[in-house]
C-alpha cells in the first residue's frame, strides 16, 4: 500500500514568512511578534510603547483579533498606522495574513513594526510571521504555572514582559518560580517587570527596545 506523507503546514508558513522577512529587512523595518494570553495588557503596552518611541521612530501596528477593530481603533486614536487582521476563528496570525496586510501600510515610511497577535497562549507561538523576534505578555493575575504548562510560548520568544506588578499584593503571584521555570525552558530570554498602569518598570523596556532598533538599522 502506497502511503502519502503530507507535508507540514508550517513549511509554507516558514517559506511565506522569510518573503516577509525579506521585504523587512531590504526596509530596514523592525518587526516583533506581540503574544499573550487574553486580557495580559498587549495593547497597552503597546500603546506606551508609541507613546515613548513615536518622537524617535516610525511606528505602524497590526492588530490580530477574532473580529472587531477595538484595539486597531485605540491604536489608530494616537496617529499611528494601524491594520485590523479579523482571524475569524483562527487563534493566531500567520506570515499570508501580514502579507496581506502590506496594502494598509506604507512599508517605505516604517521603521518599527509592532504586529499583536491574536490573544493565545498556544498557537500563536506556532507561526513565525517574518518578524525579528517574539515577545511574550504575562500578567501576574494568570498564575506562576503558565510557563510550566505552555512552554513553547517561553521556548519561541526572546523577551518574557511580567505586566500588572501594580496588582502583585493582591494576587497569588508567585513571581520567583515564573521566572525560574520561564529561564529553565529558554536561557536567554530577557525578562522585563512592568505594570502599564503605573509605568513602573516600563523605561528599562523603551530602553533595551530602542537599542535593539538602533542596532539592527545600523547592521
Amino acid at each position: 500500500m502506497k502511503i502519502s506523507v503530507v507535508r507540514n503546514v508550517l513549511d509554507a508558513n516558514e517559506r511565506i514568512a522569510l518573503e516577509n522577512r525579506v521585504i523587512f529587512d531590504e526596509k530596514k523595518i523592525f518587526v516583533i511578534n506581540l503574544m499573550s494570553g487574553p486580557g495580559a495588557g498587549k495593547t497597552s503596552l503597546v500603546e506606551k510603547t508609541i507613546m515613548a518611541l513615536r518622537n524617535k521612530f516610525r511606528i505602524a501596528v497590526i492588530e490580530g483579533d477574532i473580529q472587531d477593530t477595538y484595539d486597531a481603533d485605540r491604536v489608530a486614536a494616537l496617529g499611528i498606522p494601524a491594520v485590523q487582521i479579523n482571524t475569524g476563528s483562527a487563534c493566531h496570525l500567520d506570515g499570508n495574513m501580514i502579507r496581506d496586510a502590506f496594502p494598509g501600510l506604507n512599508l517605505d515610511e516604517i521603521d518599527l513594526l509592532i504586529v499583536e497577535n491574536v490573544g493565545n497562549l498556544v498557537c500563536p507561538a506556532e507561526f513565525k510571521v517574518g518578524e525579528n523576534f517574539k515577545a511574550m505578555v504575562l500578567s501576574t493575575p494568570e498564575g506562576a504555572d503558565k510557563p510550566a504548562k505552555y512552554p513553547l510560548m517561553f521556548q519561541e520568544s526572546k523577551v518574557l514582559i511580567i505586566n500588572k506588578m501594580d496588582l502583585m499584593p493582591y494576587v497569588s503571584f508567585d513571581i520567583e518560580k515564573a521566572k525560574r521555570d520561564a529561564l529553565g525552558l529558554n536561557k536567554g530570554l530577557t525578562i522585563f517587570e512592568v505594570s502599564c498602569k503605573t509605568g513602573d518598570g516600563l523605561q528599562d523596556w523603551f530602553e533595551w527596545l530602542s537599542a535593539q532598533i538602533e542596532s539592527f538599522r545600523a547592521s
